[in-house]
């Protein structure tokens, strides 16, 4: 496990966002991004998740393949999990990929993609 101040993380985050490919970054639309140190248990309790599942991050909204000219729908939220991405780093460059990955996964779920097609695009 690497741990690093809340500040440090969101430097990480910072820059594993500017690394999303431009075209991708330009449309992300109405779009929250945050961090949190676990899953909150409703979260958990949505995704059905047992107890000895992780989750790294989280994608909440309607995917831009399912608004079909919605006009109004409040905005999506992608949330990382400080902790459990901490425990899947021994050091600070697999810090910064975990999170790297897992923002990509997070917006791939935004374009509409399902765990089939990221895997496919992994």
């Amino acid at each position: 496990m690497y741990s690093v101040s809340s500040e440090q993380f969101n430097d990480l985050v910072n820059k594993a966002v500017s690394k999303l490919p431009k075209t991708h970054l330009n449309s992300l639309k109405n779009v929250a991004l945050l961090v949190e140190d676990l899953p909150s248990l409703e979260q958990r309790r949505k995704l059905e998740l047992r107890n000895d599942q992780t989750l790294l991050g989280l994608y909440e909204g309607v995917p831009l393949s399912e608004r079909q000219g919605m006009q109004k729908v409040l905005p999506d939220k992608i949330t990382l999990f400080k902790i459990p991405l901490e425990h899947m780093a021994n050091n600070e460059e697999e810090l910064a990929e975990q999170i790297r990955h897992t923002i990509w996964h997070e917006v791939a779920h935004y374009y509409g993609l399902d765990h089939k097609a990221i895997s496919e695009l992994e």
